[in-house]
């Protein structure tokens, strides 16, 4: 089980390094084209997902901090305790817990996240988010084909209970 929380630290290190390229490259709010639907572009996310909450005045942000570093704590356990033949479900934790903890060293050390990844299509554009959020949202969706019974990851063992 060594190796999820190696998975999580590769989300981080590759997270937080990102970000740190964006905000040595960009200013606040300037964009980078890459596709005719996609940029590079930097914004600061004092919200949770999609901006919620970001003009709530500031009493979000130890409750920003509490609950993912609680959640963090709490996947720890969880991948801990994991049986060995739970492959997807192992790698679909580790996903969200390198996310979480990956927004939640911004939170900490900055106060915000930070967002770079927008895409767009003639006037509609998505929130822009950040690495941390792919692997956040990519565990999510493992874990829910995981309880649907279809396995993306195979199991090796997979006679074997």
């Amino acid at each position: 089980m060594i190796v999820l929380f190696w998975v999580s630290l590769g989300v981080v290190a590759l997270d937080q390094l990102s970000k740190w390229a964006v905000v040595v490259a960009l200013t606040p709010g300037s964009h980078i084209p890459i596709l005719p639907v996609f940029d590079i572009t930097l914004v600061f996310n004092r919200g949770s997902a999609f901006g919620f909450l970001s003009d709530a005045g500031g009493w979000q942000r130890p409750l920003l901090i509490i609950l993912p570093l609680v959640v963090s704590l709490f996947l720890v356990v969880i991948i801990k305790r994991l049986k060995p033949n739970r492959r997807q479900e192992g790698i679909a934790l580790a996903l969200i817990l390198g996310g979480a903890v990956g927004n939640l060293f911004d939170r900490i050390f900055r106060g915000e996240v930070i967002d770079f990844l927008l895409f767009y299509y003639q006037g509609w554009s998505f929130p822009v988010f950040n690495i941390a959020d792919i692997a956040i949202n990519i565990g999510a969706a493992l874990l829910i084909l995981d309880l649907v019974g279809w396995q993306v990851i195979s199991n090796r063992n997979k006679h074997e209970k």
